[in-house]
C-alpha cells in the first residue's frame, strides 16, 4: 500500500478483485441506467418535465448538478426508488452516468461524434421523515439516509481524487483507476498487467511497479463537515452527539458554522489512525457521505419558503388592530404580569432593520435586554420561553460558559493534525438570540469576550495562525441577580447592579424585576399560581398564538419587513434624546455621582431599532410616531427606570439614606441592649416623631441584618441584641 499526498495524508483502500456475478432476481445494472435515463427524460408534471427542463438550465450557467426529489423517483418507478435507499453507493455513479449522457444529447442532438461533456454530479433531497443521529447503528451502514442538525465545523476545502492515472516504471503501461467519493481511497496493484499475459517482458516488471501520474490524475474538491444533533434532540442529562459529513464538489462550501441543515447521505465507515493501533484492524469509524445538503434556514436565520396559506394567514394577521398586545401575552402566558417585559421580549423576537452604510460601516438591527432583578421572579422562565419560540436560538448558563465557549475555540483534526475552528454559542445562534441566565455569575473576562459580539456582531479570532472574524449576528437576553442577592433599594443602581459600563451601555434595555410586598399583587399571583398548578386553563393565561405560529410569524417577518424611520418620527425622536440626556444629567447633580448605567448614542439607536421592531410587526414598511411613542415609553420604564432607581419616594438616595440613618439612631436611644419593646408601639413612636414608613421599615430591617435587633413572639416584640 502506498500512502498519497492529495488526500491529506490518507491511505486509499478500493476493491480490486473481479465484480462478482449478479445474484438471481436482481434487476441489471445497465437496465436499471436505462430507467434512469428514462427518468431524467420523461419524468413530467402537469405537462412541465421538470428535470428535463432544469438539466437544460443548469447546462446553460455551467452549473454540473441536477437536484432530484426521491419522492418524485419512486412515483415514476417504485423499484427504482427502492434500489436507490437500499443501495446508493451503487446506484449513484448509474444515475450520474445518465445524466451525463442526457447533457450529451442536449449539448450535441444533431452529431454522433463521441465528444465528451463535463460529469454531472446528483444532488438528493426528499420529504421522508428524519433519522436521528444517536439512532444510526451498524444496520444503517451503506444505506441512504436523511438526518438533520448544526453544523458546528467546516473545514477548508482539500483536492481529492476522484480518477487516479498510474503509470509502470518498467513498461511505461498506464491505467486509469476510479476512487468513490468520500473518505475512501485505492490500492495500487501489486504487479504489472503485462506479468500475467504477455510476453514482451520476460523478466517481469517486478512488485509494485506502478507509481502515480499526478499531472493526469482527474481532483474533486471535498469538504470535511461536522454536524452535531439539535438541542431539541438531545435527551436531559447526555452530551450533544455529532458526526462527520464529506460533501464533494457542488455541494461543498454551502454552509458555515451555525447553519441549521437537513443532510441526504450515504452512512459508511473508514478505517481512522487511531482504531487501526492495539489490533483493532476490524473496527471502523463511521461518517456520512453527503449527497444533498440543504439548509433549513438562510444566513440570517430565517425560514426560505413559505406556502401561499401561509403567507395569506401572516398579512390577515400583521393587519389585526391589536396584534402587539395579543403577541406580547402569547409571550409566556403562565408567568403572572411582567407586561412591559413581554413587550421588549416581543421587540427583541423581531429585531430593528440592520443599516449597511454607505462608507461600509455597519449598524445591528438586533435588541439586547438585560432582566436584572430579585430571585423567584420569573426570569429563567421567560429565558426558557424565548428559546422554544425563536427561530434559533441557544440557551446557556453564566457560571458554565467560557469566553472561548461563547465565542469560538480552535480545535485540532485527529487524523490530519489541522487546526479548524469550531463555533461557540453566539455563532450557533447567527441570526437568532442567544440566551444566557446567570449573567452576574459569569467571569470578568469571559462577560468582557462578547463585547464585540454584542455591537460590532463579529467575532474576531487570532490564534494558533489562524486569523479570521466570525459572524454572530444574534440578540442577547440576559438574566441576573443584583450582587446582594435581592435588590436593596438604599444602594445606587451601580452598586446594586455591579457590572462594568461597557457591557451595560450595549443593552437596549435594562429591567429591574423587584419582588415588592404588596398583598393584593401577592394574592393574584399566589391565585393565578393555583391555578397553573390545577391544570385550568380556562382561568389562567392561556397562549393566544400558538407557538409554532409564532416561531413562523417571526421568520416571516424577519424575510418580508425592513421599516424605516419617518420624518416626523425622527425628529419627535432626536428631541426626545436630548431631554432624557439632560434628565440624565439632573439626576448625576442631585445624586453627586456619575450614573453607572449610561445614556449615550447607543440609547438613541436603541429606541430607533425598538421603533423599527414594532413596525416590522405589523409588517408596516414605515416607523410612525406612533411606533417611536411605544418605543420611548418601553425604555422609560427599563432602562430610565434603572437609572431613577435610587429615587425614592420623591427623595434622592443620599435623602433616603439620611432619613434610615436618623431612625436607626433613635431606635438605638429608644431600646436599650437586652430590653425589648413591642413592634406596635415602637412604629407608633416612631410614625408621630415624622417619620414615613418606608424609612421605618428599612431602618428595622438593617438593624435586623446588623444583629441589632431581633423580633420575638411571632414579629409582635423587638428585642435590642446588639450595639
Amino acid at each position: 500500500m502506498a500512502t498519497l499526498g492529495w488526500d491529506a495524508g490518507r491511505v486509499h483502500t478500493a476493491q480490486v478483485l473481479p465484480a462478482q456475478p449478479m445474484p438471481s432476481g436482481e434487476t441489471p445494472l445497465d437496465k436499471i441506467e436505462e430507467q434512469l435515463y428514462a427518468f431524467v427524460q420523461q419524468f413530467h408534471i402537469g405537462g412541465v418535465y421538470i428535470y428535463r427542463d432544469q438539466l437544460r438550465q443548469n447546462i446553460m450557467m455551467k452549473r454540473y448538478l441536477l437536484d432530484v426529489d426521491v419522492g418524485h423517483l419512486v412515483t415514476f418507478n417504485q423499484e427504482l426508488g427502492h434500489h436507490l435507499a437500499n443501495r446508493p453507493a451503487e446506484i449513484l455513479p448509474l444515475f450520474e452516468n445518465a445524466v451525463k449522457l442526457h447533457a450529451k444529447r442536449i449539448l450535441y442532438a444533431n452529431t454522433n461524434a463521441d465528444v465528451d461533456v463535463e460529469d454531472f454530479q446528483v444532488a438528493l433531497h426528499s420529504t421522508a421523515n428524519m433519522t436521528k443521529i444517536r439512532t444510526l447503528n451498524a444496520n444503517s451502514i451503506s444505506k441512504l439516509v436523511r438526518i438533520s442538525g448544526i453544523i458546528i465545523a467546516a473545514s477548508p476545502l482539500t483536492s481529492k481524487a476522484s480518477v487516479v492515472q498510474i503509470m509502470c516504471k518498467s513498461c511505461r503501461k498506464t491505467k486509469r483507476l476510479p476512487i468513490q467519493a468520500g473518505f475512501s481511497g485505492i490500492q495500487m496493484p501489486r504487479t504489472c498487467d503485462l506479468n500475467v499475459s504477455a510476453e514482451i517482458n520476460p523478466g517481469g516488471c517486478g512488485l509494485d511497479p506502478y507509481v502515480v501520474d499526478h499531472d493526469r490524475t482527474k481532483c474533486i474538491d471535498q469538504q470535511i463537515l461536522k454536524l452535531q444533533e439539535s438541542p431539541d434532540d438531545v435527551p436531559v442529562g447526555e452530551l450533544p452527539r455529532h458526526v462527520l459529513l464529506s460533501a464533494d464538489r457542488e455541494l461543498t462550501n454551502r454552509v458555515v458554522p451555525g447553519s441549521r441543515a437537513s443532510i441526504m447521505g450515504i452512512y459508511s465507515v473508514f478505517q481512522s489512525k487511531s482504531s487501526g493501533k492495539g489490533g483493532a484492524i476490524a473496527i471502523r469509524t463511521p461518517y456520512i457521505r453527503v449527497v444533498g445538503l440543504q439548509t433549513e434556514t438562510d444566513s440570517t436565520g430565517r425560514r426560505r419558503h413559505f406556502t401561499e396559506a401561509e403567507e395569506e394567514e401572516f398579512i390577515a394577521m400583521s393587519r389585526e388592530p391589536n396584534l402587539y398586545h395579543k403577541f406580547a401575552n402569547s409571550i409566556a402566558p403562565s408567568i403572572f404580569g411582567n407586561n412591559d417585559i413581554k413587550k421588549a421580549i416581543c421587540c427583541l423576537l423581531f429585531g430593528g432593520s440592520k443599516n449597511v452604510l454607505p462608507d461600509g460601516m455597519k449598524l445591528r438591527g438586533d435588541i439586547n435586554v438585560l432582566l436584572l432583578g430579585d430571585p423567584g421572579t420569573a426570569k429563567s422562565q421567560m429565558l426558557k420561553f424565548v428559546e422554544k419560540v425563536s427561530p434559533i436560538a441557544v440557551y446557556t448558563s453564566g457560571k458554565g460558559s467560557s469566553a472561548a465557549g461563547l465565542t469560538a475555540s480552535v480545535v485540532r483534526e485527529p487524523s490530519t493534525r489541522e487546526f479548524y475552528l469550531e463555533g461557540g454559542a453566539m455563532v450557533l445562534a447567527d441570526g437568532g438570540v442567544v440566551c444566557i441566565d446567570e449573567f452576574d455569575k459569569m467571569r470578568d473576562e469571559d462577560r468582557v469576550a462578547i463585547h464585540e459580539a454584542m455591537e460590532q456582531q463579529t467575532i474576531s479570532i487570532a490564534k494558533a495562525g489562524i486569523t479570521t472574524i466570525l459572524n454572530s449576528r444574534t440578540s442577547v437576553l440576559a438574566a441576573a441577580n443584583p450582587v446582594f442577592g435581592r435588590y436593596d433599594d438604599l444602594r445606587s443602581a451601580g452598586e446594586n447592579i455591579d457590572f462594568q459600563t461597557t457591557i451595560l451601555s450595549r443593552f437596549d434595555m435594562i429591567f429591574i424585576m423587584k419582588d415588592e410586598h404588596n398583598e393584593s399583587r401577592d394574592m393574584t399571583i399566589a391565585r393565578h399560581v393555583m391555578n397553573v398548578h390545577m391544570d385550568r386553563p380556562s382561568e389562567t393565561a392561556a397562549s393566544e398564538i400558538s407557538m409554532d405560529k409564532m416561531r413562523n410569524y417571526i421568520s416571516y417577518c424577519k424575510m418580508r419587513s425592513a421599516p424605516r424611520l419617518t420624518t416626523e418620527a425622527a425628529e419627535k425622536l432626536s428631541n426626545h434624546f436630548v431631554s432624557i440626556r439632560s434628565a440624565v444629567g439632573q439626576i448625576q447633580d442631585m445624586e453627586g455621582v456619575r450614573t453607572s448605567i449610561p445614556i449615550t448614542i447607543r440609547q438613541l439607536e436603541a429606541i430607533i431599532r425598538i421603533s423599527e421592531s414594532l413596525a416590522k410587526m405589523t409588517l408596516s414598511p414605515r416607523a410612525t410616531e406612533q411606533h417611536v411613542d411605544e418605543a420611548i415609553r418601553l425604555f422609560k420604564f427599563s432602562t430610565m427606570d434603572a437609572v431613577q432607581a435610587g429615587n425614592m419616594d420623591g427623595q434622592t438616595r443620599q435623602e433616603s439614606l439620611q432619613k434610615v440613618r436618623e431612625v436607626e439612631n433613635h431606635i438605638r436611644r429608644r431600646v436599650a441592649i437586652g430590653s425589648q419593646v413591642p413592634t406596635a408601639v415602637l412604629l407608633r413612636e416612631l410614625e408621630s416623631q415624622g417619620f414615613n414608613s418606608r424609612s421605618i421599615e428599612r431602618a428595622i430591617l438593617t438593624l435586623e441584618r446588623q444583629d441589632v435587633l431581633q423580633y420575638k413572639q411571632m414579629r409582635k416584640v423587638l428585642q435590642r441584641t446588639g450595639v
